[in-house]
């Protein structure tokens, strides 16, 4: 005989909760694994759980607005005949047209442009709107080689060459027949409608010798000037910065799980690679155990959001970050303007996710010509330097309370960690304490 308490709810398993039951059952009707964008959902150790010890007595801080606080960067000064110099270290990471409408392209090189930083081709090729708007442009180089040509590596400021990215480490990339238009065929040199999927590792090489050839050629293409830059996803950070550096890159990107503008499978992003936070301190520490940090610039994206974020990367060891998601939020994704139409679509703004598919009511994630007209390149363009003018005072703000006349100059001793687990990723002691786990202290 069994009793039924009336005064207790039914109790959800934590393990089987209303998601996991819900995909379980999709699963099961349809035999198709779920692929989105928008990188990790899951609840995972990132700069939000540390903080900076600002000066006080015995520290001395800067004046705001009084004492200069540097934020420029050079990127590329190892071999480069003609390294790049930003006025701030906030880049636009690499998201091809294609996967983006040509209209949030060019809000993206305009944006990049006022600001005086960078943005990145991303898969695809480069288009002339892109090259036209935007004063330093870096030219992704993938598996895929969709739309490589010689001409537009000379056309670029820099070279990146991708071998992996934060949300898909050792996956290759997905771009849907239904934003295969006749453009974005013509550029890649595939059939129009019909899906592409982009290599996970690249043709012409099994490792990291044949990555130093594939860089000499580049160098050679581009008579030495142009900087080479490497992107790894955040898998194994120290051995892949340190391959990368031995194979002679100029910089090194590194995308944390948290990075998601790619379209992969939901099991992808969830379950490969590591949280942003985690791989900083290897990638430092494999610069200075060659003696190449500071040598070899070293840039962060997976997550950025807010001047914080920057001034913590920055902390931690890096030169520069990248930024994807919050640009496209800048310009205009997810706005609630179009909510209406968000929810015809089954989501609701601040979740649409489904960015392979084309639909997008913003028209920044799109190729249907009508959704994409709603994208004001201009306007969107403005609203991208505003974010990015922002972010750069407000990491200005922090490092001088630090009292940094300069972003670089922020170090590990000026934060604190809210949580063991952030402190053991980013190697800083845990508050109120000098313990940082695995290192001692108390």
């Amino acid at each position: 005989m069994s009793y039924h308490n009336p005064y207790t709810p039914p109790r959800k398993s934590a393990t089987f909760d209303d998601y996991t039951l819900a995909e379980i059952r999709r699963a099961a009707a349809t035999g198709i694994y779920d692929i989105r964008g928008a990188g990790t959902k899951r609840k995972v150790p990132h700069f939000d759980d540390l903080l900076f010890l600002g000066a006080s007595i015995s520290r001395y801080p800067l004046e705001g607005y009084r004492e200069k606080c540097d934020t420029t960067v050079v990127l590329g000064s190892r071999f480069a005949k003609k390294p790049i110099t930003l006025k701030t270290p906030i880049t636009i990471a690499g998201m091809s047209f294609g996967a983006l409408s040509g209209n949030a392209k060019e809000a993206l090189g305009r944006g990049a442009t006022i600001a005086g930083t960078s943005t990145t081709t991303g898969d695809g090729g480069m288009t002339d709107e892109e090259r036209g708007h935007s004063q330093t442009l870096v030219y992704q180089y993938l598996p895929s080689r969709y739309g490589m040509n010689p001409k537009d590596l000379r056309r670029a400021d820099a070279i990146e060459v991708v071998v992996g990215q934060g949300a898909k480490p050792g996956g290759g990339g997905m771009l849907l027949g239904q934003k295969i238009s006749d453009r974005v065929a013509n550029m890649r040199n595939l059939p129009k409608g019909i899906d592409q999927r982009s290599a996970c590792r690249h043709p012409d090489w099994t490792g990291p010798d044949d990555l130093e050839i594939k860089i000499m050629e580049l160098r050679e293409i581009t008579d030495w000037e142009k900087p080479i830059y490497v992107k790894v996803g955040g898998a194994r950070p120290y051995y892949d910065t340190a391959l990368a550096v031995k194979a002679g890159a100029d910089v090194v990107v590194l995308d944390g799980m948290q990075g998601g503008t790619a379209a992969t499978q939901d099991v992808f992003i969830e379950n490969v690679g590591m949280p942003t936070l985690a791989c900083i301190r290897p990638a430092v520490q494999a610069l200075q155990d060659l003696g190449m940090h500071r040598k070899v610039q070293l840039v962060i994206s997976g997550g950025i959001r807010s001047g914080a974020d920057v001034a913590k990367a920055l902390a931690l060891g890096a030169d520069a970050v990248a930024i994807g998601t919050a640009a496209l939020v800048a310009i205009g994704d997810n706005d609630p303007r179009w909510e209406e139409e968000y929810q015809k679509l089954g989501t609701t703004a601040g979740a649409y996710d489904d960015w392979h598919e084309g639909k997008d009511p913003a028209g920044i994630t799109t190729q249907d010509p009508e959704l994409a007209k709603r994208l004001d390149p201009v306007a969107a363009g403005r609203r991208l330097a505003n974010y990015l003018k922002v972010m750069t005072l407000e990491a200005q703000t922090i490092a001088r309370a630090c009292g940094k006349n300069h972003l670089h100059n922020l170090e590990p001793e000026d934060l604190v960690a809210l949580t063991i687990e952030a402190s053991a990723m980013a190697q800083v002691p845990l508050a109120g304490t000098n313990w940082i786990p695995g290192k001692g202290g108390f």
